[in-house]
């Protein structure tokens, strides 16, 4: 039990980390990407090989993808980004710049011009780092008031619509199960004072129903990862949204060294707003996406939506009680496992410590697992209560075995 295979010896990548001299991960902490996100789909690889083989006009690609992005999702268009915080600055850059060539030239400058992103303050994350590089200043609004028993709400709607000025340029929120206010009720207030609103959804897939959830709740542009749930590059995302400000995310990003006379980029991305004249080099040029990413996102996605998420979840949770079960007998440890809510889409083991009977520390134990070789991450995200968390996402039936026998091992 829990031994580990390796990837065949007559894989070119089979020991591509023991050329580097570092050791493999066992991932058993979910889509993070400090540890390389998630598997990518061995077609989406595929599909990245075989763009590399000959060349296209990225505009061209971009504009297939744009399409494919807006059948999924619902919106009016869509993007590829190289990732989700990618996605969110390219999207505060639509949105402070909007059609106006001038303002896309000056970013981050923001001098004069509307740069106000509005937040709930329980939204603040060092995420919004992303909008902020663009050029925002982040408005938050609200308490943490319901964290201290006292009843009363987050935010409330007439604080979004009182913090919303003529130097508001969006409203932006963060998509989990636990955010307030819902989002409708956030769209609404923003739409009535004539404001977009971002959505970081970068976690939110799967279910496939969320591609659409946020896009019907009224938002103009979300950001989805290309390299979580969908299993396509780990650098790739998804923006999803209105025409307009998805043409100027495409303005801002697109490597625009073009001679005005024989500049004729795709008519679906930029309709006739390309006839005012080449912009400059946008913000965006820095957060370059290739045509192999794009091409193993679209593939990747394509493979997603035929997934039978209801056998996805079904072998997700079997795992998870598997791992939970297998960590259930040990002194001082229980264990239960979740329903894939929160900050998880999978189900999660979740295993908890009573440190005045195990052998080790949750800290010595995390540090512990972390020094073997191969390396084994656990999720670590409720490290102030002496507990983490076993996500199967990115585990093999094999890797789920090693991980419950080395944590017994540990605690013995």
């Amino acid at each position: 039990m829990g031994v580990i295979s390796s990837p065949a010896d007559d894989s070119p990548m089979a020991d591509i980390y023991e050329e580097f001299d570092i050791p493999r991960v066992v991932n058993a902490a979910g889509t993070k990407t400090r540890i390389g996100g998630s598997r990518i789909r061995p077609e989406a690889l595929d599909a990245m090989s075989e763009a590399a083989e000959s060349f296209v006009r990225l505009s061209d690609l971009q504009a297939a993808a744009s399409a494919r992005i807006a059948n999924v999702t619902g919106a009016d268009a869509g993007y590829v980004t190289n990732g989700a915080a990618g996605a969110l600055m390219l999207a505060a850059a639509a949105a402070i710049a909007g059609d106006d060539r001038a303002v896309m030239a000056r970013l981050p400058d923001t001098d004069g011009v509307a740069d106000e992103i509005v937040m709930p303050r329980t939204h603040r994350t060092g995420y919004d780092h992303a909008l902020r590089t663009a050029g925002a200043t982040i408005v938050d609004v609200g308490t943490n008031d319901p964290h201290i028993g006292t009843g009363a709400a987050e935010t409330e709607p007439w604080e979004l619509d009182a913090a919303i000025t003529e130097d508001t340029a969006a409203v932006a929120y963060i998509a989990k199960s636990y955010t307030e206010p819902p989002l409708s009720v956030v769209t609404e207030v923003a739409h009535e004072n004539d404001v977009p609103v971002i959505v970081d959804a970068a976690a939110e897939v799967p279910p496939v129903s969320n591609f659409r959830r946020f896009t019907e709740a009224g938002a103009d542009l979300v950001a989805f990862s290309g390299g979580k749930g969908i299993r396509g590059p780990q650098t790739t995302g998804i923006l999803a949204g209105r025409r307009d400000l998805i043409r100027s995310v495409a303005a801002q990003h697109l490597d625009m060294h073009a001679a005005a006379a024989i500049w004729e980029p795709p008519a679906s991305l930029f309709d006739d707003w390309a006839d005012g004249g080449v912009p400059r080099q946008g913000i965006g040029r820095p957060l370059k996406v290739g045509k192999e990413e794009i091409a193993g996102l679209l593939r990747a996605l394509e493979l997603f939506l035929e997934e039978d998420q209801e056998t996805k979840q079904a072998e997700w949770q079997a795992r998870s009680e598997r791992i939970a079960a297998g960590l259930a007998a040990l002194d001082g440890v229980s264990t239960h496992v979740t329903e894939g809510q929160k900050v998880s889409v999978a189900p999660e083991a979740v295993v908890t410590l009573d440190e005045s009977v195990t052998a080790l520390s949750y800290v010595d134990l995390l540090r512990a697992l972390r020094e073997e070789n191969p390396r084994i991450f656990v999720g670590s995200d409720d490290a102030s209560d002496g507990r983490f968390s076993v996500n199967p996402m990115c585990l093999t039936d094999d890797e789920a075995a090693h991980v419950v026998e080395r944590v017994r091992a540990h605690l013995g």
